[in-house]
């Protein structure tokens, strides 16, 4: 009885075993299947090589075709956009582009909105420590951003502008595309609610809408989180100072 058992059970291993173990047909399908996706794979990449070659096979031999005539005609099409394009930039420089200054007043506003077709103005007053947080990066933008007018004004010193416009929480940054108001960014909420947030994340907020050239991805934002809320400290005159929350405009 004892042999018979242990039979029994050298028999059902066996059987499990090549029940287990993958036969020669089924290795050698699978090896065919692969080798097939692979070959596929293959022609894909050497279809779109070749594609790529016709295609600058065309383009040299447009230009092979070229006489000095038409290369004489492509370098002048170039000067002429080059000199536009250093005319407009000498345009933007003479209304103000380029830098971040300060207006004393509502008129100013309303003159360099009809002169700039697109303005970020930074509602400002001199108590709010995030103010000078916003500075900081708008100085920095003015200058990438040559196509775009950044100007300041403080809010207390434009009480009918910043009633109209309901500005209550400083900082306030307005974006003003053909003299309409579009866009704006009420304290740091979403910038990120830290002093930490960098130059590209206002950057990007600012673009929604168009009111800067932006070359980045306006789906998502150039960094995912400010992980640590650290506080920006900036020297005053006398002494530094810590400051998190936004202030309100007294009425």
């Amino acid at each position: 009885k004892q042999w018979y058992q242990r039979r029994v059970r050298v028999n059902y291993n066996v059987k499990l075993f090549i029940e287990c173990t993958p036969s020669t047909s089924r290795i050698m399908a699978h090896q065919s299947q692969q080798a097939a996706q692979q070959e596929m794979m293959n022609r894909m990449v050497a279809g779109a090589v070749e594609a790529m070659e016709a295609t600058v096979d065309k383009e040299l031999e447009k230009y092979e075709k070229m006489d000095e005539d038409d290369l004489e005609a492509i370098r002048e099409r170039r000067l002429k956009q080059m000199q536009k394009l250093q005319e407009k930039k000498q345009e933007y420089k003479n209304l103000g582009h380029g830098t971040y200054d300060t207006i004393t007043n509502e008129k100013e506003f309303f003159e360099i909105s009809k002169k700039s077709d697109r303005v970020v103005c930074a509602f400002y007053i001199d108590t709010s420590f995030r103010c000078k947080i916003v500075d900081k990066h708008m100085s920095q933008l003015c200058t990438k951003h040559f196509e775009t007018r950044f100007i300041r004004l403080n809010a207390e010193k434009a009480p009918f502008l910043a009633e109209r416009l309901k500005i209550r929480v400083m900082p306030t940054i307005l974006m003003v595309k053909d003299t309409n108001v579009i866009d704006r960014i009420t304290g740091f909420d979403d910038l990120g609610n830290t002093d930490n947030f960098p130059t590209s994340l206002l950057e990007w907020r600012i673009a929604q809408n168009k009111v800067i050239n932006y070359s980045g991805d306006l789906t998502r934002p150039p960094v995912d989180e400010v992980k640590e809320k650290k506080k920006v400290v900036i020297q005053r005159n006398l002494r530094q100072e810590e400051h998190s929350s936004d202030s309100e405009l007294d009425d």
